[in-house]
């Protein structure tokens, strides 16, 4: 893992995402780029070190963009003091979403921290607003970040999955978990429509571990009549500091026909959320 990208509007939220990011970077030597966008509809292009034009922009504008700028190389001052740590800045103005999907793709990022207050919460920042989509269409792992998080203190994390198709997953949730140097639980949710016994799942369970090299690991099964509460809810009585979850990626009908458990998850859950794309 080399780059962590941090999308900010500098809300408490985003500062949160930015210290975790940059515990994660420091620990393994990532570089981190701090992205803010400047919304501006029927704008895409990327402020690099110019003067933006006045034929562009109206006054109001640039006087947030020029604020902008300096908010940036402030957080990135204070960030980097007595530090090693590399971190860049990166100002678009344009449509959110499509800014951080961009970058994504443009500097082949490995890690997307965001922060967001979940579901009452989306509308209320530009990083939460975006984190629903990034979580669904990004390429790369995405943890959301819902409070101050503490890096050393992250030492349990849940993997919930029905463990047939997460096969391509389960890499990237090895590396999170080497980093964090946390015991992974891997927990089934057994719900009426989809429901095995115990025996036959905790064996799943044991075979996936085992397929996958696992270590310093558990294997349960929790039963609920939705998947994502009983995601939660075993979460909460096993006091985890993360829940890691794949994602379909699903967009359009299909996504509004399916629906997504990371999604709700990522929006309902009080404590931090990674997913990562099923290829």
């Amino acid at each position: 893992m080399q780059k962590i990208l941090v999308p900010t509007d500098f809300s408490p939220l985003a500062v949160y995402a930015t210290n975790a990011a940059v515990q994660i970077a420091r620990k393994i030597g990532a570089e981190v780029i701090l992205l803010h966008v400047v919304e501006m509809p029927g704008a895409s292009f990327s402020i690099t070190g110019q003067t933006a034009n006045n034929s562009e922009f109206d006054l109001y504008t640039l006087k947030l963009i020029a604020k902008t700028k300096k908010d940036l190389i402030k957080v990135v001052a204070n960030t980097t003091q007595d530090s090693d740590l590399k971190m860049h800045t990166n100002l678009q103005v344009g449509n959110a979403y499509q800014a951080i999907a961009q970058v994504i793709a443009d500097q082949e990022v490995d890690l997307v921290v965001m922060g967001s207050h979940g579901a009452d919460g989306w509308e209320e920042t530009f990083v939460g607003s975006n984190a629903e989509k990034v979580v669904r269409r990004a390429n790369c792992p995405v943890l959301v970040i819902k409070g101050p998080f503490e890096l050393d203190q992250a030492k349990s994390v849940i993997f919930a999955a029905d463990f047939e198709e997460e096969s391509t997953v389960i890499d990237q949730v090895k590396v999170f978990q080497n980093i964090l140097g946390a015991k992974l639980h891997l927990v089934r949710i057994n719900t009426p429509a989809n429901f095995v016994s115990d025996h036959v799942g905790i064996q799943v369970l044991r075979d996936f571990a085992q397929k996958n090299g696992l270590d310093n690991y558990t294997v349960n099964i929790y039963n609920d009549r939705l998947e994502e509460n009983g995601i939660m809810y075993f979460a909460e009585e096993m006091n985890a500091h993360v829940i890691a979850l794949g994602t379909h990626g699903r967009s359009g009908m299909q996504h509004l026909l399916s629906g997504s458990i990371a999604e709700d998850v990522v929006n309902h859950a009080k404590r931090p959320v990674w997913t990562c794309r099923m290829r």
